[in-house]
């Protein structure tokens, strides 16, 4: 019998005849017909759960996805995943992706399936499952659950999470009552799906398109939408031809691929957190994404995307715009065309069949871009020799070139102590700073986006630049150096530094330094003590393995060594 469906992976009793018949016969207990049994298996990877409001409706996609892979001759049989809820994990979602990361390809490669499914959305759910799809090494494809509807607020519209910050920050300032903050709160997030702006889920949607491991269209319907639920059926579909044709994920991520993402990814004004992820998903091939490169194409790169937070719209409307297809439409000078993709065409392929119409209040042209360059860039310097992340696009620009007094906060604890004490010595022109937030230090929490100490907000400052070793969600906005590597847990340039210290901030040069003579950036970090590891569990593994921010925090053991990694041009390994 072929090595297929049920026979794929037999459990070993040391006897294979045995252990296929043991197999049929459990499979049967569950209704299949020998007929059924005899089909190609499609895994569908499902990661929905109680603690995650994004995957509400995974069920329904679960169905939908079936009817596909049973229309097109195929068995679907769904299996669960760790779930990753982003606002009910602790510390954050990122701790716990390469956890999921392992679970999606351990699971991918142990049970008996000819191609997967992989149903997700919630901010680190996407990039965990093309991680661990990528490591498995069987034909997969992404299907994600789509965003939110907005919702009002005495006739203004919402969504979650942008305006769920500014909604916050005007509370904070006194401008709210808790009564109307909480009618806010109850119309943030009214529907199932991820959020409503170009945050981390929408901006992964999006890059996974880019990458050519979704259906053409699949990243912005969505979530309550009946398109979602067909773009679902045909992604089973799909799925049933990617077994037949062994098309797997390494013919599909290449470096070529991985470059259009890229382009996407700051064509759309997305979130910092891809950075990441795209490092981390192009890692596990081999392929080396670099914070250099990453500003040569940033360089050369417009926003087009009018979407919050860098714009006004919603991904509602950026779906009715004409959503990816027409985006990589005005993208395709700058993209490369022969890249493949899941279905079964190249970019350039794809591209010739995109529908005509754009909506240009949401998607520019080429020719008037929302911001003509740089929306993310890195920064170097001596505060962070291995780079830090700024979202140019989403800032305030008068900061964008800066010098101002370090406002120092040693950790999250220390800053949620002291940032609204009424003598708190802050000034407008300050840098705040927050250290030991970084991957070892908190798990890099989004805890960047520091807030404006209130009596700064009462005098009506909303802005102001601020530097730290941890994360910003992909829904906040303002002049914010994320990401600072290495970071200060472990002894970085960012743990020398002390309130009153002076720091320059340039876009212009793309640097970011303390102002400090190096000797005496020395001398303060021989001061420096590390805090004690944690001795068992995950953590512990966590601990021993994570990789800083500009290598995707993945773990040094699951990435694959370009050295010693597959060198054909379709394997994609090399350096972007």
């Amino acid at each position: 019998m072929a090595d297929r469906g049920l026979s794929r992976g037999l459990t070993d009793y040391g006897d294979r005849g045995f252990s296929l018949y043991l197999r049929h016969a459990f499979a049967k207990s569950m209704g299949f017909s020998d007929a059924m049994l005899e089909r190609p298996i499609v895994g569908i990877a499902t990661a929905g759960g109680g603690f995650n409001n994004c995957h509400r409706l995974t069920p329904e996609l679960v169905t939908a996805v079936s009817r596909g892979v049973l229309g097109a001759g195929g068995l679907p049989l769904e299996f669960p995943t760790i779930s990753l809820g982003e606002p009910f994990l602790t510390p954050t979602s990122l701790v716990f992706r390469n956890l999921m990361a392992m679970d999606v390809e351990e699971m991918i490669r142990a049970q008996p399936m000819d191609a997967v499914v992989l149903i997700g959305g919630c901010d680190k759910t996407v990039p965990a499952q093309l991680m661990g799809a990528l490591s498995a090494g069987k034909p997969a494809i992404s299907l994600v659950v789509g965003p939110m509807m907005t919702g009002s607020f005495e006739g203004v519209r919402l969504g979650a999470c942008t305006d769920c910050r500014a909604w916050w920050a005007r509370y904070r300032a006194g401008e709210l009552s808790d009564e109307r903050i909480g009618e806010v709160e109850s119309n943030l997030a009214t529907t199932a799906g991820t959020c409503a702006v170009m945050g981390t889920a929408s901006t992964m949607a999006c890059v996974t398109e880019a990458l050519g491991m979704s259906l053409p269209g699949a990243a912005t319907p969505p979530a309550v939408h009946a398109e979602r639920l067909r773009v679902a059926e045909a992604t089973g579909a799909r799925a049933v031809a990617l077994a037949a044709e062994n098309l797997t994920p390494d013919r599909i991520v290449t470096r070529a691929s991985v470059e259009n993402a890229l382009r996407v990814l700051l064509a759309i004004g997305g979130s910092t957190n891809a950075i990441i992820h795209l490092t981390a998903i192009a890692g596990r091939l081999g392929i080396t994404l670099t914070l250099a490169h990453l500003n040569e194409i940033s360089a050369t790169t417009p926003v087009l995307v009018n979407l919050k937070p860098v714009g006004d719209h919603y991904m509602e409307h950026f779906h009715a715009a004409g959503g990816v297809g027409a985006l990589l439409r005005e993208l395709a000078p700058l993209l490369q065309l022969d890249a493949a993709t899941v279905a079964g065409e190249t970019l350039g392929e794809r591209l010739s069949h995109v529908p005509a119409y754009v909506g240009r209040d949401v998607i520019r042209s080429a020719a008037e871009p929302l911001v003509e360059r740089d929306a993310l860039v890195a920064l170097f310097g001596n505060l962070a020799p291995n780079g830090a992340i700024l979202k140019a696009a989403a800032a305030d620009a008068r900061l964008m070139e800066h010098e101002g007094r370090a406002v120092v906060f040693t950790s999250l604890a220390d800053m949620s102590a002291r940032i609204d004490e009424p003598d708190l010595d802050v000034e407008p022109d300050d840098v705040l700073v927050l250290q030991n937030a970084g991957p070892i230090g908190a798990g890099m929490p989004e805890a960047g986006y520091l807030p404006i100490p209130k009596k700064l907000l009462a005098r009506g400052v909303r802005d102001m630049l601020r530097i730290s070793d941890a994360r910003m969600s992909g829904t906040a906005y303002g002049a914010v150096v994320l990401h600072v590597s290495p970071e200060a847990a472990i002894g970085g340039p960012l743990a020398a530094v002390r309130t009153g210290d002076r720091i320059r901030m340039s876009l212009r040069d793309k640097r970011l330094d303390l102002l400090l003579p190096d000797a005496e950036i020395a001398d303060r970090l021989r001061e420096f003590a590390r805090t004690p590891a944690p001795s068992r569990g995950y953590a512990k593994l966590y601990n021993e393995h994570i990789l800083g921010a500009e290598r995707g925090c993945d773990f040094d053991f699951l990435m694959m060594d370009p050295s010693v990694g597959p060198a054909s041009e379709t394997s994609g390994a090399g350096t972007v």
